[in-house]
């Protein structure tokens, strides 16, 4: 069996989600156990309100796409500096075939910094800036513990890292697989 296959493919809509939000979760908290504080921000968390104008609301227009690309944290430092902030969960850390033309409308509307999260190769967490992929299509990043914004201690990333391998690296093989030894 292939591990490296994209278990994507494989997972069901409402999967996907859940490991979002998860990765979602997980960067928040660790922000904020480093002494940052983080507000919802993103598309999910305005929608609600939407759908009290959903009749005049047309999500393909420039106006609709601004909004789905809301990025999910306003995240102030330790000293006031505020950063948009959109989090992505890419189980093997390789981007999807769609997230090319997706950053390039998140970057053109709001151009936040983007985190990473991978259960597959550590570091788990790798945050991107600005152009955020190259001329070969490949993704650009740092490990997160290289930046130095938000304060986050050795101690507060291995901590996470771990519960993204308690949470989140046992979801990419299945049971069979783990069963037959070829998981870990």
């Amino acid at each position: 069996m292939d591990i490296k296959k994209d278990n994507t493919n494989q997972n069901n809509f409402s999967e996907s989600i859940l490991k979002g939000r998860m990765a979602e979760t997980l960067v928040e908290e660790l922000l904020k156990k480093s002494g940052n504080t983080v507000y919802r921000f993103g598309y999910e968390a305005i929608m609600q309100n939407l759908t009290q104008i959903k009749k005049s609301f047309d999500i393909h227009s420039e106006m609709g796409e601004k909004i789905r690309t809301i990025p999910d944290f306003v995240v102030v430092d330790g000293n006031g500096a505020l950063t948009l902030l959109e989090v992505k969960f890419r189980w093997n850390g390789q981007l999807h075939i769609e997230d090319k033309e997706r950053l390039k409308r998140i970057r053109s509307f709001w151009n936040p910094r983007m985190i990473f999260v991978n259960c597959y190769t550590k570091p788990f967490f790798r945050i991107s800036d600005g152009k955020y992929i190259d001329e070969k299509g490949e993704l650009i990043s740092k490990p997160l513990m290289e930046e130095a914004q938000w304060n986050i201690s050795p101690t507060n990333y291995i901590e996470f890292e771990a519960l993204v391998e308690k949470y989140l690296k046992p979801t990419l093989w299945p049971e069979s697989s783990k069963q037959e030894g070829l998981a870990g």
